[in-house]
């Protein structure tokens, strides 16, 4: 009976199907385990070699737990809002719901090749109104809170509606866009529209003018990985930087709990890192500069006020409030034409490019506080208007940026920390000596440091401070295809949808483009107000609205109530194992935080982190393949000859490449121009040259896991994929390498085979066979708690060619659910084989009996006059005399003795055995 893949597997997907095998229910009974994979957009292109790693390396991770008795919930969704969707639609006609159900058909006919364990019953869509309802009702829920800094939770924004009546904002602390200072009977007074924008700076949810990521041709921001090099990524569209009025998520009020938050987790610590680097928390100094003919004063945030006597200038962001103020008529022209460049560049580029020195004077000048001197003010895109105050006191004698901003414009440049050559470099220095520094001189940074805040504060100068780099989430764009805001407007005040009245549907459109006038394509549709008339909101929610709490959703999908019930919520709690891309560090991870912690202020969720433990998978890079054109001709030289011709280089289609070999007739009928190609062979065949890139359909490099389904089965493809390398690490595909892997399985089938019986035998085993046996289960399982896939499948092809031809029940059985997570196709039909009629999924996973280690014997190398002759296996209990007697009788040992006896014989007891003729 042959390995025959090809009937097995979809035989057993259909019965995993019908049996409802990977459905899972709360079970209080059983202990729960939540392994969760970052869920796709799915594109038009379907599922490429690389996609799947993360996904298979969880689906094995998910079956050893359940085989371990563990409840395991494994769901797997659809992230099916996105540009992509809506660029199609804007140039075909085609509705994007229509494009996304496509693509999520083909994306569910190529997992479901691959074996996974996914509870489909659990499937969510982001783009289905009766998920996106929870996402609206949680956007609702921020826009009626605000956040407590003295009870560290968000609170009821009717709370904070009560102290300003009562006191005005004495005693609130609160996060805010600003600080607001006002009494009760100034509340008392303010009309409606005034309150909402009061309100508006303390919601969670809030309305705001910002600077963003502007694309003309798209109709829409952008988020800032959707940009290149001023250019939008889908299209390549000019971006330009653009102040406009965007709803915003106050994420910063979570910095600090984010922070916290972070050591609780079972992350790796360079992904704790990319996270506290972007939160960015630092202490330091607010400070007021006055400006010279202004009664308004400059506030900046500084971690080093001990440096301000050597302040020589001041920098102020382009997109800072007071820019236009600050020009004086003289400087004008150029003003708006440094602004105008600096509108092409996204805030990632100015942040990257450290060597770029740019900028502009504004004419006007500031007031050193300490010295009284005056200082010129400067924009400059190395300034930030989301950092701090959009404003810097800038200090060249000690930081790398301002020096050579200095320098550039011929800025006076005074050091204040002894020690440094000024005149080459900046001397960032940490510790040190004060110099022209007054009071401070003499002082030790660290003392100077508390000295002037002490200085600050007594003068009225400003306050100490923290500060955090992470800003307040841009959580609007001007697109069609993403969930709508349950907001509408009433006398220019945003006012909220009640929640009966959600999920607030995306209507029909004529257009999915910008309308003439610019405004985001929902304007177009009929009838977009609520049933007073009032106009809903016309922006629609980003990528990332949908995805910040899918993984609640999948405790409890099908609940129409709540987004997630207390009884599922209180048994899953949160995800025990997340698998996913370390892109996301900055991005997904951190908006999931947050809103989880939010909901957990609010008492919805019962574990204030989402994700317990998280594995970054690397990414599989394409193998390509290229074939060499003689040029000015249709003739094709293998690579081995290429010295001898003048080619040109082309990709090739892996596909039709096998161990580097072209098949030509496939090459020819791969293209027009290539149909009557003429080929130059080494040694009767075409071979390619080779390279790794990234696997891009642009370089013929995409391998389509269905190709190698088809080719060698899912099992192999599972296997294939983590004997790459290690998961964490980016490796090359190669397809040269799956043979082994496909031999492998083929040859563990036919041990359980003789022609087309089973074969299997109730033969005891020998104690070298469970050695084997209990050996490799103890490596596959430490190495699935690892994560250590490759070193697992590593350890399978060991434990096979030490085995041998062992066809015994004690040995096989435990091997095919041991083998079960990483293949479960055959494992599943052998196990039925075996007599079972329950799946191999509850099968045991077989555990390591340690006694079976234990070394009962020794082979020694056997030295005869200091030469290694050959080897001896002796029981560890023998004596050196029993080993003396026993091994000058032996025939190996004879044949050097030749019937003599040997002067000496030494035995190192577990060691050597050593004769001296």
């Amino acid at each position: 009976m042959e390995y025959n893949f090809k009937e097995l597997e979809p035989k057993w997907q259909q019965r995993w199907r019908e049996r409802g095998t990977y459905h899972v229910e709360v079970d209080p009974a059983r202990p729960k385990y939540y392994v969760l994979d970052m869920f796709p957009y799915p594109s038009g292109a379907g599922l490429h070699v690389g996609h799947p790693l993360g996904y298979i390396a969880s689906d094995i991770f998910s079956r050893y737990k359940r085989q371990c008795g563990f409840n395991v919930l494994h769901p797997m969704g659809y992230d099916a809002f996105g540009l992509p969707a809506e660029q199609y639609a804007i140039q075909t006609g085609q509705h994007p719901a229509v494009t996304t159900e496509h693509n999520i058909a083909r994306y569910r006919e190529q997992l479901d090749k691959i074996g996974f364990s996914f509870d489909w019953d659990r499937e969510v869509r982001t783009c289905d109104p009766g998920y996106y309802k929870w996402t609206q009702w949680a956007f609702l829920k921020m826009f009626g809170s605000y956040y407590c800094r003295d009870r560290q939770q968000a609170r009821p924004i009717g709370e904070l509606e009560e102290a300003f009546a009562r006191s005005g904002t004495e005693g609130v602390n609160a996060a805010c866009t600003a600080e607001l200072h006002f009494t009760a009977a100034d509340w008392a007074g303010m009309d409606e529209h005034r309150r909402e924008q009061v309100l508006q700076n303390y919601r969670l949810a809030y309305r705001a003018d910002t600077m963003v990521n502007w694309c003309p041709q798209l109709g829409t921001v952008l988020a800032n990985d959707e940009v290149k090099d001023g250019l939008s990524v889908r299209g390549g569209y000019p971006v330009v930087q653009k102040r406009m009025k965007q709803w915003l998520l106050r994420v910063t009020a979570y910095a600090q709990r984010m922070l916290d938050g972070l050591e609780t987790l079972q992350w790796s610590e360079s992904l704790k890192e990319i996270q506290r680097n972007w939160i960015g928390r630092s202490e330091g100094a607010q400070v007021f500069f006055d400006v010279r003919g202004f009664d308004r004063k400059l506030e900046i945030f500084t971690t080093r006020p001990d440096t301000i006597f050597g302040v020589t200038f001041m920098v102020i962001a382009p997109e800072h409030e007071w820019v236009n103020e600050l020009t004086t008529p003289e400087n004008k022209t150029a003003v708006e034409d440094y602004l105008e460049q600096t509108q092409k560049r996204s805030e990632r580029e100015r942040i990257a490019e450290t060597r770029r020195v740019s900028g502009v004077f504004t004419g006007s000048y500031a007031v050193n506080p300490f010295t009284g001197r005056e200082i010129p003010i400067y924009i400059s895109d190395y300034v930030l208007a989301g950092y701090g105050t959009g404003a810097i006191m800038a200090v060249p004698a000690h930081d790398s940026r301002d020096y050579a901003f200095a320098r550039h414009f011929g800025l006076e440049i005074t050091p204040v920390v002894a020690g440094g050559d000024i005149s080459k470099e900046s001397y960032d220095a940490k510790e040190g000596k004060l110099i022209n520094s007054g009071f401070l001189d003499g002082m030790e940074v660290r003392e100077a440091i508390g000295k002037m805040f002490d200085a600050i504060e007594q003068r009225g100068l400003g306050k100490r401070l923290v500060n955090y780099r992470l800003r307040d989430a841009i959580f609007s764009r001007q697109r069609y295809w993403g969930e709508p805001f349950p907001i509408y407007y009433r006398d220019e005040i945003a006012r909220p949808l009640p929640e009966s009245a959600l999920p607030l549907e995306l209507p029909p459109v004529s257009d999915f483009g910008p309308t003439e006038e610019g405004e985001p394509p929902l304007a177009r549709a009929a009838g977009w107000t609520t049933a007073d008339g009032d106009p809903l909101e016309l922006s629609t929610m980003p990528g990332f609205a949908g995805s910040s709490a899918y993984y609640l959703r999948y405790m409890d999908p099908h609940n129409d109530r709540a987004l997630v019930g207390r009884e599922a919520d209180e048994y899953w709690r949160s995800v025990d194992l997340y698998v996913g891309g370390i892109e996301h560090a900055t991005g997904h991870l951190m908006y999931s935080r947050f809103w989880n912690m939010f909901l957990y202020d609010l008492g919805c969720v019962c574990e204030p982190e989402p994700f317990r433990k998280l594995v970054n998978q690397g990414m599989i890079q394409g193998r390509s393949n290229f074939v060499y054109r003689v040029v000015s001709t249709n003739k094709f030289v293998s690579f081995g000859l290429k010295e001898s011709y003048e080619t040109q280089e082309i990709h090739v289609d892996v596909n039709i490449v096998r161990s580097d070999q072209l098949d030509l007739d496939a090459f020819r009928a791969w293209r027009p121009e290539f149909a009557d190609a003429e080929f130059i062979l080494e040694d009767g065949k075409y071979v390619c040259g080779w390279a790794i890139e990234k696997m891009s359909k642009s370089m013929f490099n995409v391998v389509n896991p269905d190709y190698i389904v088809d080719q060698y089965g899912a099992d192999t493809l599972r296997m294939y994929e983590m004997f790459l390398g290690p998961l964490e690490q980016s490796k090359p595909w190669d397809t040269n390498g799956i043979d082994g892997v496909h031999k492998f399985l083929r040859r563990f089938w036919r041990l359980f085979h003789a022609g087309d019986a089973l074969a299997v035998t109730d033969e005891a085993p020998t104690p070298k066979e469970l050695k084997t046996l209990h050996k490799t289960i103890k490596k596959v399982r430490e190495d699935i708690e690892n994560f250590s896939f490759n070193t697992s499948v590593a350890a399978f092809m060991i434990c096979l060619n030490e085995l041998g031809e062992c066809r015994k029940r004690a040995i096989l059985e435990p091997l095919v659910a041991l083998l079960a997570p990483f293949a479960p196709h055959i494992a599943e039909e052998l196990w039925e084989q075996l007599g079972h009629t329950a799946s191999v999924c509850d099968a045991p996973y077989p555990v390591c009996d340690e006694s079976y280690l234990v070394e009962q014997s020794f082979e020694y190398p056997v030295m005869i006059n200091g030469k290694l002759r050959f080897k001896q296996e002796y029981a560890l209990t023998a004596s050196p005399d029993e080993i003396t007697a026993d091994i000058v009788a032996r025939p190996a040992a004879q044949k050097w003795l030749d019937g003599k006896a040997p002067k000496k014989v030494i035995v190192v007891k577990g060691k050597i055995i050593n004769i001296v003729l």
